[in-house]
């Protein structure tokens, strides 16, 4: 009922607003929709309305003013409804980057492009069954906001034209080019009086020779941690594992309390600590373009990310420790998980014109490094010779791509583009202290040993060729790749898109294409150990030490298991656009994916060949899956005027379902399906996304004065307890950002608002998903942070 209200009131303000229409001219104030865009094709002439794929424009110098979000991943998250990010807690380093989807796509079906090129990936594998688990995407964050001047969105696959990773979609952050300074400081805290934030982002360009600029940016950033869990019914004592194990619950409960009180505590005291990570950003950009003669331009661009994170472990209670470890923590303990992710990025080439022709020759240069350290915690197995801090290890992605493009405008009917990559990727692991692997290891996050230890590389080769035609009203963009990787071998993919616009304003869109995304190196050379619970021969919930097991390993191999090999995928669009007007622009697309032998992280596999590797269980990376994503996405986008004021009203919503449609299991195991690829995996795929989302915005500037308020509906969801809880719908909900502006004199403004102004928490978990109340939320839709408050002061000069 909820979301049908919502939509209702969409269309009602939206119909009101078009009433206004008839009174705005032609010719008044255009809109982005007629910005050149850098993707979707190389013909320097497209636009957001003549292309023949969805592409969308995201102005990120007017969000960063009046939206709450500072952050790629946050602002995308509430502005493309086909776009899902939500902070995640208790998961290791997932908490420190958060994970993407798109359009029911993992966050490695997604490429990232910086100004047109290839962005690196992180170092990070998700694996805490969190959204994106198994996967290693981008760091859209690690990008200062203040950099950026746009983002283009491109919502089709592109493999074709750009390579791996390109099956959901191209996110292009353009980056700002022109002189001129800007700055700003925002404050804020959630109505709960925690995760305080403090932001510092500006940028100054200034001429760099006759025809050139560089551009300085810069983000300082300090989020504090946020915590929403509660008092809980494990048994902090006692030998029972929570209370609804005792022959007596009342009498344990009782008995933990009368120990609580004599020791001068609280049950406060024995809480965990569930909510967003502390986190810590210092950003630094560069970007420069200068002419060196009338045909020969150079260009480079780049930039430092440092950002220290502040995570927690699983608590440990004084009833899961035993002698000397209790001895040193009497009360029980939860471990700080410390990160230092280092992110380093460089792209310089030249640009040179020759009869017409365009071509660049690039080299892009992008680093990740992400490092552990675990305090508060102990090695049980070391009992009072074990350190409490421990360095737990290191891995690091480094990519290096050589570009060379060459474009150029046949004549008004014919343009063209060919050109090659040459890409270089090394994945590293580097082992923690001693005490930090041995034994039973560092509790909450073990360290990585020196059988985790791997330098593994590749490189791989590309040559593409993209056309246009157009003739009259109608445009067909053809493009075909050709790419080999050294560990896997070659694949070749094409794309077609047609557009044909039937009538001045109204057109008709469709595309067909191929791709393909490697496998990454993280996925072929990760290892690990780690703590997780398990179910031992009585039935009984315990801590035990598992691990992800290397694919490029005698073991996988023993287990059956294949090396890794490519995704394939088959991509399909067709699309509406209407402009009736120069202020109205309506756009619905459908689209088909289906990508064949996707890369999962496998359920838990016991097998006796694991004692080796001291571990009851093992995951390991294989082409386990295909499936199918169907889905609609709507945006329509209007400007006007509203009395002496300017309105803009946007609304934009997504319908996806994704599907497994065949399994690959090795037919050497005999386990179960459900034990290889379990239903809380399936969960993961099909359904914990939200499979309907939708955003309405208005935007209302009058008198230096500028309100806006953005309503995002995230569908239900489900979440699938496997194998300790149950399946639980959580109903959609509708979260309201707003905010009010003024501006108090040319160059500056001041903004107060919200996110999430009315406070709204996903459902609550049921009892059986909570852990016994210790996770009272979990982290989908919208996150669990709740009502977050702002004041901002923007300056120009």
């Amino acid at each position: 009922m909820k979301r049908n209200k919502f939509l209702l009131a969409a269309f009602a303000i939206f119909g009101t607003s078009a009433l206004f229409a008839q009174e705005v001219k032609e010719e008044e104030e255009q809109t982005n929709l007629n910005e050149v865009v850098l993707i979707g094709g190389r013909n320097s002439e497209r636009t957001v309305v003549n292309s023949s794929v969805p592409v969308d424009i995201i102005d990120i110098e007017k969000l960063k003013t009046s939206s709450p979000q500072l952050s790629v991943n946050d602002i995308l998250n509430y502005v493309i409804p086909s776009f899902n990010s939500v902070r995640q807690s208790a998961s290791d380093g997932t908490e420190h980057i958060d994970p993407v989807t798109l359009r029911g796509m993992g966050p490695d079906q997604v490429l990232v492009l910086v100004n047109g090129k290839r962005r690196h990936s992180t170092s990070l594998v998700n694996y805490q069954n969190t959204v994106g688990n198994g996967s290693v995407g981008t760091d859209l964050s690690a990008i200062p906001i203040s950099a950026i001047d746009k983002i283009e969105f491109l919502r089709d696959g592109a493999a074709a034209q750009y390579g791996s990773d390109a099956i959901a979609g191209v996110v292009n952050i353009v980056l700002k080019s022109k002189p001129g300074g800007d700055a700003s400081l925002t404050y804020g805290q959630t109505s709960r009086n925690d995760g305080e934030t403090y932001n510092f982002n500006g940028s100054y360009g200034t001429k760099l020779g006759d025809k050139g600029s560089i551009v300085f940016s810069a983000v300082i950033s300090d989020r504090k941690k946020t915590n929403r869990s509660k008092d809980h019914g494990l048994d902090i004592f006692g030998d029972n594992f929570a209370y609804d194990f005792a022959d007596d619950p009342a009498a344990a409960r009782a008995a933990d309390d009368a120990k609580i009180a004599a020791l001068g505590l609280s049950r406060k005291d024995f809480r965990f600590q569930i909510g967003d990570a502390a986190i810590k950003n210092q950003q630094f950009f560069v970007n420069a373009e200068t002419a060196l003669t009338d045909k020969l331009d150079f260009y480079s661009f780049g930039g430092v990310s440092l950002r220290q994170g502040n995570g927690y472990g699983f608590r440990r209670l004084p009833s899961d420790l035993s002698g000397e470890a209790l001895q040193v923590y009497p009360n029980g303990f939860q471990a700080t998980l410390k990160s230092n992710v280092n992110d380093f990025s460089n792209s310089t080439g030249l640009r040179y014109a020759y009869d017409g022709w365009n071509i660049d020759l690039s080299n892009t240069l992008g680093l990740n490094t992400f490092k552990y350290n675990v305090e508060n915690s102990i090695n049980q197995s070391l009992g009072f010779s074990s350190p409490t801090d421990f360095y737990a290890g290191r891995h690091q992605f480094l990519q290096n791509t050589v570009n060379l493009d060459f474009s150029k405008k046949i004549n008004q009917n014919i343009s063209l583009a060919f050109g090659g990559e040459y890409r270089y990727e090394q994945y590293k692991i580097g082992a923690g202290d001693e005490a930090s692997y041995t034994g039973s290891g560092s509790e909450s996050f073990r360290g990585f040993a020196p059988t985790n230890s791997i330098n593994g590389d590749r490189n791989s080769f590309a040559a593409y060729v993209d056309g246009e035609l157009k003739f009259g009203n109608f445009s067909a963009d053809v493009a075909g790749r050709f790419e080999n990787y050294s560990d896997f071998g070659n694949t070749i993919n094409g794309k077609l898109a047609l557009r044909y616009e039937y009538i001045k304003g109204y057109s008709i869109r469709g595309a067909i294409s191929t791709g393909f995304r490697a496998p990454s190196l993280q996925q072929k050379y990760f290892s690990n150990s780690y703590t997780d619970f398990y179910l031992d021969e009585n039935g009984n919930q315990v801590l035990g030490t598992k691990g992800i097991i290397r694919n490029e390993s005698d073991l996988s191999r023993e287990l059956g298991l294949d090396q890794l090999k490519q995704e394939k995928s088959i991509n399909a669009s067709l699309g509406l656009t209407f402009r009736p007007t120069s202020k109205l622009f309506i756009t619905i697309d459908g689209y088909f994916i289906r990508v064949n032998d996707r890369i999962v992280l496998t359920s838990d596999i016991y097998d006796p060949a694991l004692e080796q590797y001291n571990i009851t269980a093992a995951r390991i990376f294989t082409n386990a899956i295909d499936t199918e994503t169907k889905g609609l996405d709507v945006v329509i986008s209007y400007d006007t005027r509203l009395g002496k004021g300017k309105l803009n009203a946007s609304l934009s919503g997504n319908l996806n379902e994704t599907k497994i449609v065949d399994y690959h299991f090795p037919a050497s195991l005999t386990i179960e399906r459900e034990e290889f690829f379990g239903p809380d995996q399936v969960n993961i795929i099909e359904s914990l996304s939200p499979k309907t989302k939708a955003t309405l915005a208005l935007n209302y500037s009058i008198s230096g004065f500028n309100f806006m308020v953005r309503n995002t509906y995230f569908g239900k969801v489900i979440r699938d307890g496997h194998p300790y809880g149950s399946i639980q719908e959580h109903t959609g909900k509708v979260v309201t950002d707003a905010s009010i502006g003024y501006d108090i004199t040319k160059n500056f403004n001041f903004t107060i608002g919200a996110n999430n102004l009315l406070d709204v928490f996903p459902d609550k978990q049921v009892a059986e998903n909570s852990y016994y109340g210790v996770f009272p939320y979990a982290p989908v839709q919208m996150g669990m942070t709740g009502a977050y408050y702002f004041a901002r002061a923007s300056f120009k000069f």
